[in-house]
């Protein structure tokens, strides 16, 4: 077994006033040659986007964007036609393929809106851009899986690669497993909220951990605990 853990206060980070984000891997203005991604996981921004702010219209291409919303209310718009809004529990993702542009908007001109933004390196590139968001119940994820994204599991959503995004939440002293769907695959682990131990290691909130070479991770919350797992190919 092979981890690597990235604590939440070891992060990188920018303000930009509108913009609160905080980098577990290499992004925009901050650099770590020894935190550029893991397998194929490229990204994972902690994003808080002040009341009416919002990225401007701006272009990707070959690269499978998630988009997690926490709290607040966003406003997605895109060269595909779409204009749509996610709330707390929405998810959205996207294909960019071939190359889209699209902006970011809090809907709301007051109230901060909370998100996760995640990348992954494709499986096919040049594929034709696609969209898709779904509501996730909070509850279904008490004290049990979750799964919001999968390359072709009926609920979830789909990328293209062979990527797993589960969540779960789980009360103190409770535990859980998770068995990866191929042996050469790794698991990034990040801690939203609450304290856990996971593969022998103690997650506070924002943490996350890497681990590879393994078939089965036990996890056990130490106090209540929200955890969103990726499960990502190591090589593709």
């Amino acid at each position: 077994m092979k981890t690597i853990i990235h604590r939440g206060n070891s992060r990188g980070h920018s303000d930009y006033g509108w913009l609160d984000t905080r980098y577990t891997f290499s992004f925009a203005n901050y650099h770590d040659p020894a935190r550029v991604h893991f397998g194929a996981l490229r990204v994972i921004n902690d994003d808080v986007i002040d009341g009416g702010g919002g990225f401007d219209k701006h272009p990707h291409d070959n690269m499978e964007i998630t988009t997690i919303v926490t709290e607040g209310t966003l406003e997605h718009k895109d060269s595909m036609g779409h204009t749509r809004q996610l709330g707390s529990n929405e998810v959205q993702v996207m294909t960019a393929g071939t190359g889209i542009f699209h902006s970011e908007y809090n809907a709301d001109a007051k109230i901060p809106v909370k998100l996760f933004q995640i990348w992954v390196f494709p499986e096919q590139k040049n594929l034709k851009p696609r969209y898709d968001q779904k509501v996730f119940d909070p509850s279904e994820r008490n004290g049990k899986w979750q799964r919001l994204v999968s390359p072709d599991e009926p609920g979830a959503l789909m990328l293209n690669q062979k990527t797993w995004f589960s969540r779960i939440s789980l009360s103190a002293e409770n535990n859980t497993t998770y068995t990866l769907h191929d042996a050469s695959h790794g698991v990034y682990i990040f801690l939203i909220e609450g304290t856990a131990d996971v593969a022998s290691a103690r997650l506070e909130t924002r943490d996350g951990i890497g681990i590879s070479e393994i078939s089965e991770i036990s996890i056990k919350a130490v106090n209540d605990s929200d955890l969103l797992l990726i499960e990502v190919p190591m090589q593709w």
